[in-house]
């Protein structure tokens, strides 16, 4: 609904009139997902599952390694977007400080990683960080004993809702950044492809990565 000025008021003559068609036609912006800088916990080390938990408990609540540059592409999609948003964890907020350049980020729980809870198993069984994320990613997938975690049908509904939000923001014309985590973004991703949304640059899931995607 258009709202009229009172005509005494007095105010500069107004400029021509936007068309409602045009602005509804507006193409919209591009959404970008991307993954935090390389985290200060270091993954070289062999450890039970047990040992895991605890672990990765730290990694949620860790930093980014020092000395870290991000990659000049990225500093410049932080530029020329609209709207910058970050998960809440503390990599994500290290890594949206880095590429921000002092502008508004808005940090949301709603991008936060989905969980990796490690089966339980025997404690001679002993496997680096990495390969336990491999293993618990798939028991979580599989599974529905994730002591009290998220499940993987509530992250889904949890991702389908990200990526709506991101849609309706880009949908007025503005890029979208996303400064988050690997596989809820890749779960992000794949709600925006059953939205319409196409894949057009994909750096993969490496630190600092860009995934950026499009309405085609």
């Amino acid at each position: 609904m258009t709202v009229q000025e009172p005509i005494a008021r007095p105010v500069a003559a107004p400029g021509p009139a936007v068309p409602k068609t045009a602005a509804a036609t507006a193409r919209p912006g591009s959404i970008i997902l991307t993954r935090h800088g390389e985290p200060a916990l270091s993954r070289k080390c062999l450890i039970t599952a047990r040992q895991y938990k605890d672990w990765w408990g730290k990694y949620e609540v860790g930093g980014l390694l020092a000395g870290q540059t991000p990659p000049a592409e990225l500093v410049a999609a932080a530029e020329g977007a609209g709207a910058i948003y970050a998960s809440t964890r503390q990599r994500a907020q290290e890594t949206a400080a880095a590429v921000s350049a002092g502008r508004e980020v808005m940090s949301d729980a709603l991008f936060i990683e989905a969980p990796l809870p490690p089966p339980r198993l025997p404690d001679f069984i002993k496997l680096s960080p990495r390969w336990w994320g491999v293993v618990s990613r798939i028991w979580w997938r599989l599974s529905d004993r994730h002591h009290q975690e998220e499940t993987h049908r509530e992250a889904k509904v949890r991702a389908d809702v990200a990526a709506r939000k991101l849609i309706e923001r880009a949908e007025a014309g503005q890029d979208v950044l996303v400064l988050a985590h690997g596989y809820f973004n890749h779960m992000v991703g794949k709600r925006l492809k059953a939205n319409g949304w196409s894949l057009v640059h994909n750096q993969g899931f490496k630190y600092w990565s860009q995934r950026r995607y499009e309405r085609r």
